[in-house]
């Protein structure tokens, strides 16, 4: 949500390849803005851009884009040569395949598969290097569902709804937040991790190039925190022109319609 927040608990799972390695997390939480005594209150929450900041901070601590919840590093920089070998696909299925073929490259304990059953289609977590193909740590399939969702949402410009999300492990305490992460729908205990989605959606146009990408990735890891939000689109450009006033100022539809460079039929239809 573009509003929104991240439960504490994730922030204890983002600093736990820092402890793993004996690294104190105290500066890298507060060079992202997060008191380190929020730690100890369970219900506490931290902005998403705080959240972001902190990515990118245990990032460059680490030189892994991952958290160090792979045996393989995924060093700085791994993330954007990825959205610049998707960025030129012809369809959404290519992308995805490319997508797979490439976290194949980077990771070694988790791994992707693209499927197709009728008309649904789905992303769904594998364990290429593990013993009786159990699946890396919970926090590495929270990762990767998370960059996977953001991905999918760019490279159609729009959100991509997410049928069902499947978690091959009981649910945790907080698996109410995974309602608002992923997908109302979520199951847990299932034979894979996946998100499930609209099979329609594999023969869609990719809808970004190398020049959109740089929009993307300025704005990255936070549009991939809070799912991919277009700033140029006209809803976008609505709600920062509302915000900037009090509501009683608002203009009437016909004038903001106006100010946008629309006719108020267009601005109806959008």
């Amino acid at each position: 949500m573009e509003k929104g927040s991240v439960a504490i608990c994730f922030v204890h799972h983002a600093i736990s390849g820092l402890l793993a390695r004996g690294l104190d997390p105290e500066p890298v939480l507060r060079s992202a803005g997060i008191a380190p005594a929020l730690l100890a209150v369970p219900q506490a929450r931290v902005s998403t851009a705080s959240y972001s900041d902190l990515w990118m901070a245990v990032a460059g601590t680490l030189d892994d884009e991952f958290f160090g919840q792979d045996s393989r590093s995924m060093k700085c920089g791994s993330f954007a040569m990825l959205c610049h070998a998707v960025a030129g696909s012809r369809t959404f299925a290519q992308a995805l395949e490319r997508v797979a073929r490439y976290f194949g490259l980077l990771l070694d304990d988790i791994g992707i598969r693209l499927e197709r059953h009728g008309d649904q289609a789905a992303l769904v977590l594998t364990a290429p290097s593990a013993a009786q193909g159990r699946l890396p740590g919970v926090f590495a399939q929270e990762t990767m569902l998370i960059m996977l969702q953001g991905l999918m949402s760019w490279l159609l410009h729009r959100r991509v709804p997410i049928l069902l999300a499947s978690f091959a492990y009981p649910e945790p305490p907080y698996g109410a937040e995974y309602r608002v992460m992923y997908s109302r729908q979520t199951a847990f205990g299932q034979p894979a991790t996946a998100l499930v989605f609209d099979a329609g959606l594999l023969d869609q146009p990719v809808r970004q190039d190398e020049r959109s990408l740089k929009s993307f990735l300025r704005d990255a890891p936070h549009n991939v925190v809070v799912k991919y939000s277009d700033r140029s689109s006209v809803a976008a450009r609505v709600r920062r022109q509302l915000r900037n006033q009090r509501p009683d100022l608002w203009p009437t539809f016909e004038a903001l319609a106006l100010s946008l460079n629309l006719s108020a039929s267009s601005l109806r239809r959008r």
